[in-house]
């Protein structure tokens, strides 16, 4: 836990604070919002980030909005305090949240959370889940993400295309290298 971590100092100061100067309070209640709307847990619905962290760090919460979404997809949830459990179920709500079609660069570390190393990054992984609500039959937060709009296109419309010369071909009317000089001239 963040607890018996010693204090940052030097580069490691300033790398930390950088991190959590991303971290935005009203994201953070965005999502326990949308998380006590499924679960209906936590009671605490404030975005401070010791808030967010004491809600989320066992991550029993995690699986159950994981399982809230789609059933069975946490298969155990550990109660135990103990670290390694909950690290554990940290873990098991990740790769339920990959199932789920979380893409990887948006998806946390377990020490993330667990050490409460980068909360935004907690955040921003939980508003990726989010944004897939919808497609679970679910309340999402977010922009409705996008759903593919395949088109058939007849050979007919596909030749038409080929006479067409479109601007975006740009022109290359007068070009030449008239009076560019790189360098010193040639002397022969």
């Amino acid at each position: 836990m963040a607890a018996p971590r010693a204090t940052k100092s030097g580069f490691a100061a300033e790398a930390q604070a950088k991190i959590m100067s991303k971290y935005s309070e009203d994201h953070a209640r965005e999502v326990l919002e949308w998380i006590h709307e499924l679960t209906g847990e936590p009671s605490d619905l404030s975005g401070h980030p010791d808030n967010v962290y004491e809600q989320l760090k066992d991550g029993t919460l995690l699986c159950k909005l994981a399982n809230s979404l789609e059933a069975g997809s946490v298969k155990r949830v550990q109660t135990s305090k103990m670290a390694f459990k909950c690290m554990e179920n940290i873990n098991s709500f990740l790769e339920a949240a990959k199932k789920f079609g979380v893409p990887n660069q948006e998806l946390f570390q377990t020490v993330d959370l667990w050490e409460k190393q980068n909360l935004n990054a907690v955040i921003i992984c939980l508003q990726a889940l989010g944004r897939k609500g919808s497609k679970f039959g679910k309340p999402s937060i977010g922009p409705k993400e996008a759903e593919k709009n395949a088109r058939q296109f007849t050979e007919e419309q596909l030749r038409a295309g080929d006479s067409v010369i479109s601007l975006q071909y740009g022109s290359n009317k007068g070009a030449n290298q008239s009076g560019l000089n790189f360098g010193n001239t040639r002397h022969m």
